[in-house]
């Protein structure tokens, strides 16, 4: 039997707590963690149900810290009351007339109704549809129609900003509740248990989520309590977490990474949720929570880390024995000053909004630079070529025989019928590199590599460069059309706040690159400026290729863009 195949049998909670101690017992042996994880495989499992009431909310655990925010919405709340607040608001959507399949789009900031919510829903029966609270009135509409919702509930302050919504959605607003509104409050009744209206199948749906839409439209992706809630023990294996760990994941909520470390990882382990709301980010306030709060663990993306950085690390006296990067891959230059200031590990892993984690620099183990890690627990790994023969290099591609938990059920048609996938293996759209010991290193979105002078160009290899340099924040690159070489690498910079964006900032920036890159593959191009991205954060290299090609077209240039040749002497 393969190590990734699922097994039978069990009570769906014994089963659960069975597999999650194993992997806490494994946490710093790959090899045993790889070689003897099953998937638990039970018929029928409701996550927060079997999960979080009956084994966390009661128990030794149950008067455990479950979720702590500090700054605005401040609260801590155990195990035991999340649990008894969660049933009180299932109650009140029950008499609201709520029925199981029903989609709840869920438009909230990181506040604790968010997580009663959640919690509730799939008590019921819901399908939640997370939504970031940055949607336009546009982007809330489309959503709620493409995923088929009945009911919305959003902060009260967007309530009067979203209009042109469908007259027999069902409105209900956290606050003040504005006309046409009902009030979450009013919803809550008295009676704190609940009891289900029937046993829940593993593979009932749970999660709806729109894809962040880094080169096309966004997809929509259903999970279910099979693939989140029990494919999360391979997330929570990847951050390391243990029983007790305070965990602050770095994320907005309507985002898959939500889901992965604000929500069903840390629980998984019994460890807390612990949020700290900044409104805008500050790097020193969040370095000082850090140390204030004693958290032991953190994930953020790139972003943050690179903004981390700039302050001087080794003057926080932090309790951390845990860091990771997820979203877009960790620079080499992050991961070596992280280690340099706090001689931790800051480890990478990926996964995607269709999975949870499926490769990464586990506890322990170790960490080539620049490597996203090796396959996790659960997920049997392989690269593609074009005529899906295995490569050294290649697109990430999952075996689907045995079909690993941690997979989507399938994404949303445009008539609303689940698109399950077939055939031997799911592609995941990005490419990577592996080594001969088995170590795997992120290329990029398969969308976004590309040729110049008929060499192959990874634009992470050259962005990771980029960021080397004292100057620079952050930078994407693409191709720009080039009528000799066809096209040529150009980089798009964001600059630290005290760099300006000036000649002899290019000139040096040009420097570094030619000490750094070989000839056949150097950026040619640099140009300042802030970065196109989606509403989760990510780069839209998609729109600065278009910008290039029109470009060529008009035989034009950016305002701020500088190429290798102004530079060139005589």
């Amino acid at each position: 039997m393969s190590g990734n195949q699922p097994r039978k049998n069990l009570a769906p909670s014994q089963d659960f707590r069975a597999t999650r101690d194993f992997l806490l017992a494994a946490r710093e042996d790959y090899e045993a963690a790889r070689s003897k994880f099953r998937w638990p495989d039970p018929s029928y499992f409701n996550w927060a149900l079997d999960w979080f009431d009956a084994e966390l909310a009661t128990g030794a655990s149950a008067r455990n810290v479950a979720l702590k925010i500090v700054g605005e919405n401040a609260a801590e709340l155990s195990f035991a009351e999340l649990s008894r607040r969660s049933n009180r608001v299932a109650n009140g959507l029950r008499k609201l007339g709520v029925k199981r399949g029903d989609r709840l789009l869920l438009m909230l900031g990181n506040r604790t109704q968010l997580w009663e919510t959640m919690l509730a829903a799939m008590k019921l029966g819901l399908v939640t549809v997370p939504t970031t609270t940055l949607c336009t009135a546009e982007d809330v509409r489309e959503r709620i129609l493409r995923a088929k919702a009945s009911f919305i509930l959003v902060e009260a302050n967007l309530a009067d900003t979203l209009d042109g919504l469908p007259a027999d959605l069902v409105r209900i607003t956290v606050g003040a509740a504005a006309d046409g509104w009902l009030s979450y409050d009013s919803l809550i009744v008295d009676d704190a248990t609940f009891t289900p209206s029937e046993p829940t199948r593993a593979d009932e749906p749970i999660l709806l989520y729109f894809t962040s839409g880094t080169t096309a439209r966004p997809k929509l992706v259903l999970h279910s309590h099979r693939s989140y809630g029990i494919g999360a023990l391979s997330t929570m294996y990847w951050l390391g977490l243990q029983p007790g760990d305070i965990h602050l994941n770095v994320s907005s909520p309507g985002w898959a990474k939500h889901a992965w470390s604000c929500f069903f990882a840390p629980w998984n382990a019994g460890a807390t949720v612990f949020i700290a709301n900044q409104g805008r980010f500050d790097a020193r306030g969040l370095l000082c929570t850090l140390v204030d709060n004693a958290v032991t663990s953190i994930c953020a993306p790139p972003t943050v880390w690179r903004m981390l950085i700039q302050e001087d690390l080794a003057s926080y006296p932090v309790a951390l024995r845990s860091a990771c990067g997820a979203g877009e891959p960790l620079n080499p230059e992050i991961i070596q000053a992280v280690e340099k200031a706090w001689g931790l590990p800051l480890r990478d892993g990926f996964g995607q909004t269709e999975t949870t984690a499926q490769i990464g620099n586990s506890p322990g183990q170790l960490i080539k630079p620049g490597a996203v890690g090796r396959p996790l627990p659960g997920y049997d790994v392989v690269l593609l070529d074009a005529d899906d023969n295995e490569a050294s290099e290649g697109e990430i591609a999952l075996r689907l025989d045995p079909r690993p938990v941690g997979l989507m059920s399938g994404y949303l048609g445009g008539s609303g019928e689940v698109v399950p996938i077939t055939g031997s293996y799911y592609r995941t759209g990005d490419v990577a590199s592996r080594d001969e010991d088995g170590w795997y290193t992120y290329v990029g979105r398969a969308d976004d590599v590309f040729k110049a002078s008929d060499y192959r160009i990874s634009p992470f290899e050259l962005e990771s460069i980029l960021i080397e340099h004292p100057a620079v924040l952050e930078a994407a690159v693409v191709p720009a059309p080039d009528p000799v070489r066809l096209a040529v690498p150009k980089a798009f910079i964001t600059l630290i706040a005290s760099a300006q964006p000036t000649s002899a900032v290019a000139r040096d920036i040009f420097t570094h690159i030619s000490e750094k890159i070989a000839p056949f593959k150097r950026i040619r191009r640099i140009e300042f400026g802030e970065l196109p991205k989606t509403i989760s954060g990510k780069i839209r290299r998609v729109e600065l290729r278009r910008l290039e090609v029109e470009r060529f077209s008009t035989a034009t240039r950016g305002a701020l863009e500088f190429r290798e040749e102004d530079f060139r002497e005589g």
